[in-house]
């Protein structure tokens, strides 16, 4: 089948990106064809071939083109170019609209299932062109600016700011190409997905047969409940089945003051709850009030997008890794003296000074190298080794829990490490990191002890990792000294590192602690 796209239809070049639209494109005969996840356009125009990734952004395009098929004219639809594409574009091809264009909502990560809009940037009637921002979308990692992929009027904003649960690929948006037409979708509605629609009809379609064949049966039942309440010989004999008479015995409720639901008048769990709910209701809920305290007050604060699915991802860790800890104390006497000769070598240049988590950082990654079992991930078929190094730093924000991510961190100096580590911190505070700013960690470093003096403690793997490490707060402690009878003081840092069994044993587990501790305790080493 060939397909002559519309005036409004994206020509792709050889580069695999989406690039401009053009007199051309109108005139180019499409051939699709998938393969392994991805689709391959051949367009006559250049007579080229070119790969659409699913890799090129994060768009989804459903086209509305013209199907030319045995000489007549038919209208179709074609959609998801990629699996990773989320911008939906339909082309109207109804008479009573002008051609316009729907924006979905994009899928920003790759876990993203939903989104919120934080604000829209443009306004209904505002003039927009590629590349321009269109709204702020709130995903379940951070808050991303959406772009404009051509140009165009807004004609509607379907859902405002603050509009939350959206789902990837609803419609947000009505775009337009000429301005006269925006009045026209001003009342304008989107359609529902067509699965949706025929999902919906299904159900609908046979529900007057089955009235006709089920209302015949649901009459029967009514004359057989009568039968033992009006004509039964032994007024004292109450059928009831065993759960119901438990039920009722619990409840002090007599059988008799119920008149059962149940085959041949009998008297089932169902009646005796309903009974409770009706008659018996006043005097638990009175109980319950006076046990749980009438006069409480609270708040209840809406789940965040980032809250959500940080619950469900550390619900998932805790259920499905099997978690065991290895705790070490570290000596951080000469780490502390390299720091302070470091910060003065900063100041006096100009740069940012080094805190402890970026010798931290540093150490870690360095650890990694030496034992690469620990920088790895399960998967069902193998465990994968990964060759960067690439540490996520866990950063509490008002908004949430982020960790943005320190890529290949075992070749960067201290410095670099601190102005990247202030820098993202400073955007997850901000609530303006972006996918690449927290995607791509190979292990989690999370320090409770310089902020917040935590001792010690224990952290949750952050998956698809295999281990994380928990740091906590240096404090001075007596230790034995050189004689027998000999104690100094010495400043002591805790660290706790959660492995997952399935991919680290206990013995590498502590072979990492120990080659963390070791540049931990002599920090010249780092610098080699």
């Amino acid at each position: 089948m060939l397909r002559r796209c519309l005036r409004d239809a994206w020509k792709v070049h050889n580069n695999g990106y989406l690039h401009g639209k053009g007199p051309g494109a109108c005139k180019s005969y499409t051939g699709w064809a998938s393969r392994r996840g991805t689709l391959r356009q051949i367009e006559r125009v250049s007579n080229s071939e070119a790969l659409v990734p699913s890799a090129v952004g994060a768009f989804k395009r459903n086209i509305r083109c013209m199907s030319l098929q045995m000489g007549s004219n038919a209208v179709c639809q074609k959609g998801n170019l990629s699996p990773q594409m989320s911008l939906q574009r339909s082309f109207s091809s109804n008479a009573d609209l002008p051609p316009h264009q729907e924006i979905g909502m994009p899928s920003l990560s790759p876990t993203m299932s939903e989104g919120n809009i934080a604000r829209w940037i443009k306004k209904e009637g505002d003039k927009v062109s590629p590349g321009e921002v269109l709204c702020e979308v709130e995903t379940d990692k951070a808050t991303v600016e959406m772009e404009c992929m051509e140009e165009g009027y807004i004609a509607k904003i379907i859902h405002g700011d603050g509009a939350q649960g959206i789902k990837v690929g609803e419609v947000i948006a009505i775009l337009v190409e000429d301005e006269e037409d925006i009045a026209k979708l001003k009342d304008y509605t989107p359609s529902k997905a067509d699965g949706a629609a025929s999902e919906s009809k299904k159900p609908s379609e046979p529900s007057p047969l089955e009235k006709e064949t089920v209302q015949p049966p649901v009459s029967q039942p009514e004359p057989k409940i009568s039968k033992p309440t009006q004509g039964s010989p032994a007024e004292d004999r109450v059928f009831a089945s065993p759960l119901a008479r438990k039920l009722a015995e619990d409840h002090n409720v007599p059988l008799s003051s119920i008149k059962g639901t149940g085959p041949d008048g009998r008297i089932v769990k169902a009646d005796i709850e309903d009974y409770l709910a009706s008659q018996g209701k006043e005097a638990p809920v009175a109980e319950r009030r006076a046990a749980q305290g009438v006069g409480l007050d609270y708040l209840d604060i809406p789940h965040t997008q980032i809250r959500k699915v940080t619950a469900a991802r550390l619900l998932m860790s805790k259920q499905t890794i099997p978690h065991y800890y290895l705790t070490v104390d570290t000596c951080v006497d000469k780490l502390m003296e390299l720091r302070n000769k470091l910060n003065s070598i900063q100041e006096a240049s100009g740069g940012k000074r080094i805190s402890v988590n970026d010798l931290v950082i540093k150490a870690a990654a360095l650890a990694l190298k030496k034992v690469p079992q620990c920088n790895s991930s399960w998967t069902n078929d193998y465990i994968r080794q990964y060759h960067n190094v690439n540490i996520n730093v866990a950063v509490q924000t008002e908004n949430g829990l982020y960790v943005p991510v320190v890529r290949d961190a075992d070749k960067k100096g201290l410095s670099k490490i601190a102005e990247e580590v202030k820098q993202l911190a400073q955007k997850a505070r901000e609530n303006s990191l972006k996918p690449e700013d927290y995607e791509g960690g190979t292990f989690t470093v999370s320090n409770l002890g310089g902020p917040f003096g935590i001792r010690q403690f224990c952290a949750i793997i952050n998956p698809p990792q295999a281990a994380i490490l928990a740091v906590g707060a240096a404090e001075k402690r007596v230790v034995p000294g050189a004689g027998p009878d000999e104690f100094k003081f010495a400043s002591l840092m805790s660290v706790t590192l959660s492995c997952d069994h399935r991919v680290i044993d206990g013995a590498i587990g502590a072979e990492w602690l120990k080659a963390f501790k070791g540049y931990i305790e002599n920090p010249e080493s780092m610098m080699l």
